[in-house]
């Protein structure tokens, strides 16, 4: 039995539950994806759809995977023979999300807070123009930075 496992199920779990009874949540952004849009640290607010509606291309979305939430942005919708699909993508990735469809969109981002580990405020605006080919380079850069450095 892996504590450490359960724990982060039954943490998604309330997570998701509390965003589909309309309720919002508050948590730790990990990774680079978001990069430098949100960092590593911040804390990000995240508030079901049902507050605001539909989202926008350009707006921050968090999105249901099997293992947890995962953090991008809406780039695109699309809809042909009446299925809709939304195309996500971290605005420093090489490539865009596998197309949605929106019971897999758990929320909206709609505040960042900085925090002691991650100081730099998070700057959560609309954005349908990220530049992903130079985030993705001092993303690279970053991580060879912290190699090197320890």
């Amino acid at each position: 039995m892996n504590t450490r496992s359960d724990n982060h199920s039954i943490v998604k779990d309330i997570g998701l539950t509390l965003l589909s009874e309309g309720k919002s949540i508050r948590i730790k952004a990990h990774g680079y994806s978001m990069y430098p849009c949100i960092k590593p640290g911040s804390l990000i607010l995240i508030e079901p759809l049902s507050i605001k509606g539909m989202p926008r291309p350009g707006e921050i979305i968090a999105i249901r995977r099997e293992s947890g939430l995962i953090v991008h942005r809406l780039s695109k919708i699309i809809s042909k023979n009446g299925i809709t699909c939304y195309i996500a993508r971290g605005d420093s990735n090489a490539y865009a999300d596998n197309p949605l469809k929106i019971d897999k969109i758990a929320g909206r981002i709609v505040r960042a807070e900085s925090t002691g580990e991650n100081p730099v405020p998070a700057d959560i605006r609309i954005n349908t123009k990220p530049n992903y080919f130079i985030n993705r380079i001092r993303v690279i850069g970053i991580i060879l930075w912290k190699k090197i450095k320890f």
